[in-house]
């Protein structure tokens, strides 16, 4: 069943490659998405914005390096699920993974982040398009399985949940 379901999705994503625009944008989500990067510059840009910002920049690197260290160390150790085989090259180079393919790091630390970083904050939306476009990028890229990805978003929404029950924002102090 989840052979199945990582097939049917397999076969949508690759009627998506080979258009230059969707490789940059895949390519370059999967990239910045290593190491978090990604949520540690959008942590950073959130955390010049004031004090409150800065704890929510605080809360979301503390966060990322929970989230690496649950997920690489401990739950991939668990399924040691390799990473597909695809016939299809690379346009763009990318560092390749040296974890199990189950869950999808990128997928975790994406949605974790957008949690982190989306509380009282009017850009949430944008937080989450790029978990989106983060997560999507490892099927786009051929690094993960379909379900690799589902179970990584999964993990992200609950372990974001908890970091900002764990690590409140205090209320932003309002001029009055």
């Amino acid at each position: 069943m989840v052979g199945r379901f990582d097939d049917a999705v397999e076969g949508v994503v690759e009627g998506w490659r080979g258009n230059p625009a969707m490789d940059r944008i895949f390519y370059g989500a999967s990239a910045l998405g290593d190491h978090s990067l990604i949520w540690l510059i959008l942590g950073a840009i959130r955390g010049l914005r004031g004090e409150h910002h800065w704890k929510a920049a605080m809360r979301v690197g503390a966060g990322m390096g929970i989230e690496s260290a649950l997920v690489n160390l401990g739950i991939k150790s668990l399924f040691r699920r390799s990473r597909p085989t695809s016939e299809t090259s690379r346009p763009l180079h990318l560092r390749q993974p040296r974890t199990s393919s189950f869950p999808s790091g990128h997928a975790t630390s994406a949605f974790v982040g957008a949690g982190l970083l989306a509380e009282d904050d009017p850009l949430w939306p944008l937080y989450y398009a790029v978990a989106v476009v983060v997560a999507t990028s490892r099927l786009y890229v051929g690094i993960h399985h379909a379900s690799d990805v589902l179970a990584g978003v999964v993990v992200g929404i609950p372990l974001g949940r908890l970091g900002r029950r764990l690590a409140p924002l205090a209320p932003p102090i309002t001029a009055g």
